[in-house]
């Protein structure tokens, strides 16, 4: 006989999974509309910086399908594959980050300021943390290291966020044309850090 508490604790778990679907669905929904608008952004005032805002936003709609992919069937033991898939996103990230400050620099490129750039990186900073923040916590309450991670990519998009807000900014007050593109330079350690810890994970649970 089912006992209440384990129907509770079913029921709980339940609207855990509906809650962490549903943060997935709205970072989807801001970063494909984000992908327009930092296109436009970019193109117009030749930030590499906004340029690589855009590939984050593309890599965090990625590992949103990776983890709606997993949370659709988290009993069917997908934890190890999402894990190491939101590493390669992490990875790939990276190494972007890292190519683009060694080409920007070698070809001495200027930006333009960018009033689009601005006002839609500080949105992303604000809307990203909140989310990042609710991953993380359901995450945890669910026990699913996974939504975890994918809660810590979108924390890194947040963090990206201000720093290329802070780059663009400084270019537009001050005319400090290397603070844009130095501006994705903060989160490489970090995103090395994470595709490492991702890629190396492990699961606990048995193959199916």
């Amino acid at each position: 006989m089912i006992s209440a508490e384990n129907t509770e604790a079913a029921i709980d778990r339940d609207g855990l999974l509906r809650r962490g679907l549903r943060l997935e669905y709205a970072t989807l929904a801001w970063n494909v509309a984000g992908l327009g608008i930092l296109a436009a952004a970019a193109l117009a005032s030749a930030s590499p910086a906004l340029a690589g805002f855009g590939l984050d936003s593309l890599i965090e709609v990625f590992a949103s399908l990776v983890v709606v992919w997993h949370l659709k069937g988290v009993h069917k033991n997908r934890e190890t594959r999402a894990m190491r898939l939101i590493g390669v996103a992490f990875a790939v990230l990276a190494a972007y980050l890292v190519i683009q400050l060694a080409v920007v620099f070698a070809a001495g490129m200027r930006p333009e300021p960018s009033g689009l750039g601005i006002a839609w990186t500080a949105l992303t900073f604000v809307v990203m943390l909140g989310l990042a923040w609710g991953k993380i916590r359901t995450g945890r309450t669910l026990g699913n290291p996974v939504l975890r991670a994918e809660g810590k990519v979108t924390l890194v998009d947040a963090v990206l966020a201000g720093a290329v807000l802070a780059g663009l900014a400084l270019n537009a007050l001050l005319g400090w044309w290397w603070a844009d593109p130095l501006a994705g330079a903060v989160i490489i350690y970090y995103a090395v850090r994470e595709a490492r810890h991702a890629l190396t994970h492990k699961s606990d649970e048995p193959p199916v």
